[in-house]
């Protein structure tokens, strides 16, 4: 049985509202909680696996002004992720009330695509495109 290599590039966020998030990135597109350390209202680093693979890390945003090691941004995180179902996985993103950039559409790639927006308003594109192979 061949594996797939352990995720090796995270992606990450920061979130105004970080246990928000989280429970929203697992309703709407069905990312799992690996781990969330933190304490009643600050997430100090959240892990969510993708099922077919991957996933991102997450945190809650410090205020302005305070001694940030990753100051990012909340709201301007962007990530293209693959499915094999876009069309029941936009259904289920606008039910747990995603914002609709772009409703599902075909590629002239040959993707099936759809873009949500999450409710910190980070880009959230999902589709059947896998990117190129890998150079041998």
């Amino acid at each position: 049985m061949t594996r797939e290599p352990a995720p090796q590039v995270w992606p990450s966020l920061r979130a105004r509202d970080a246990r928000a998030l989280i429970r929203f990135l697992v309703e709407a597109f069905g990312f799992e909680e690996t781990v969330v350390y933190g304490d009643e209202e600050r997430v100090h680093h959240a892990q969510l696996a993708w099922p077919p693979g991957g996933g991102v890390m997450l945190g809650s945003a410090r205020e302005p002004g305070a001694d940030d090691p990753w100051p990012l941004r909340p709201g301007a995180f962007g990530a293209y992720v693959v499915t094999d179902e876009p069309d029941a996985l936009y259904g289920r993103a606008v039910a747990a009330g995603a914002e609709v950039v772009a409703a599902p559409h075909d590629t002239d790639y040959g993707s099936r695509d759809f873009t949500v927006r999450d409710p910190e308003g980070n880009l959230w594109a999902f589709g059947t495109y896998r990117g190129e192979p890998r150079k041998a």
